[in-house]
């Protein structure tokens, strides 16, 4: 088989908050000739725009997994970079607290920008987006389920919507409670209900599997909800790939979009019903928001997922690892919307693979997860041998020029 890279980039620059990048040569798109920018060899990253933040006590961070090159390079090459990369001649992105960030557009698949989009960072409950991806087709919303004592075994603390025990819901409420109250016992029942006979453990195996075949290979989920776990990672460039699979669902539009809902009574356990409102702020105060969620978690800090329309234009914003001071994940995410729908309609610095069009090629899994996962090789697939596009940077004064260095090799063709 031939695997090309094929991705959409620009060259990339730091600059103060409000200055414009210098013009560059314009940016391909998943059509031309695969030629693309990388960081040169040894140069270091440009740094993001960075907000000051206070500094707060947390537990130390996990090592992630070793870094697999072909992981960093899923979406082009410029991607694969702990630093900014943007588009050439535009306005500097904002000033955030987040680790790491990635603006794309929800129905072409550009990647407008990013800080470290490929750096692994802790989850928190945007991970809930994976379940929702991997669950909504499976599960009736019609359906009445009951909750059993192992759905509540959740940290102590920790957000829940407020089921019961022996209570029956509708599926639909279910999901309503994990989307709008981050309900940590509604993730645990429908992983437990969508994983089969291996219960919540299946339902983990198997938003492991979607997450490979959506080329999100960086992405391992341990727990349903998002709560800290060993070798639970993602990175920004992953939550979008899953952003863009939930935002394409009608039946997630609607959910992400409710602002409030009922859980209903349960008067054999002698449970009232209460009312439940959406947390996440964006819906209420952006325009034209679509949704999104929120995560926290002392190890993760703030996390993020929104998406909003403008002008027949979707974006979706994700972060990961952000502080609430000067401004909130949902806020951060509303700045960086703003930024992202200043920028021309063709501007981009890489792509969002589609799901399945890695699944031909396989890498080692991170140290650690025990999980296998496919390599990471962007472009479509056609029959032959295969091939590796392997950006060649050309550095100098933090500009990243376009170009390339193709070679190929035959390998076996390995089936999952």
């Amino acid at each position: 088989m031939k695997v090309r890279l094929l991705a959409a980039t620009a060259a990339a620059v730091l600059l103060p908050a409000g200055a414009v990048a210098p013009a560059a040569a314009a940016a391909p798109t998943a059509t031309t000739p695969p030629t693309a920018p990388a960081t040169a060899a040894g140069a270091p990253a440009q740094p993001c725009p960075r907000a000051p933040a206070p500094k707060v006590s947390r537990p130390p961070r996990p090592s992630p997994p070793p870094a697999v090159t072909e992981d960093r390079m899923v979406g082009g090459p410029a991607l694969a970079t702990a630093g900014l990369v943007v588009p050439a001649g535009v306005a500097a992105p904002p000033a955030l607290t987040a680790t790491s960030w990635l603006v794309a557009d929800l129905d072409t698949g550009q990647v407008l920008g990013g800080c470290g989009p490929h750096e692994y960072g802790t989850p928190a409950s945007v991970q809930k987006l994976l379940l929702a991806a991997t669950m909504l087709p499976r599960l009736d919303p019609k359906q009445v389920v009951t909750v059993v004592d192992e759905d509540l075994d959740i940290e102590p603390g920790s957000s829940a919507v407020g089921l019961v025990p022996g209570g029956r819901y509708p599926i639909e409420t279910v999901w309503l409670g994990l989307l709008l109250q981050s309900g940590n016992e509604a993730a645990n029942l429908l992983a437990r209900l969508g994983g089969g006979a291996e219960g919540r453990a299946g339902g983990v195996r198997a938003m492991n599997e979607y997450a490979r075949r959506l080329g999100a290979r960086q992405t391992h989920a341990v727990t349903p909800s998002g709560l800290d776990g060993a070798g639970q990672f993602t990175s920004a460039y992953d939550l979008a790939l899953i952003a863009r699979v939930c935002f394409a669902d009608a039946t997630f539009r609607r959910y992400a979009l409710t602002e409030r809902t009922r859980i209903p009574a349960q008067p054999a356990r002698k449970a009232r019903g209460f009312e439940i409102q959406n947390e996440n702020q964006l819906i209420y105060h952006y325009p034209g928001a679509l949704g999104g969620k929120t995560g926290f978690t002392d190890l993760a800090r703030h996390t993020y997922v929104g998406a909003a329309e403008r002008n027949g234009r979707r974006l979706v914003v994700t972060l990961l690892g952000a502080e609430p001071r000067p401004a909130r994940g949902w806020e951060q995410g509303a700045a960086l919307l703003d930024w992202g729908f200043s920028l021309p309609r063709d501007a981009a610095v890489g792509r969002l693979v589609e799901p399945g069009e890695l699944d031909d090629l396989a890498s080692p899994a991170p140290a650690g997860t025990g999980d296998p996962r496919p390599a990471a090789v962007s472009g479509p697939v056609d029959d032959g041998s295969v091939g590796r596009w392997w950006g060649v940077a050309l550095g100098g004064a933090g500009v990243l020029l376009l170009g390339g260095l193709l070679w190929q090799r035959a390998i076996r063709r390995r089936v999952r």
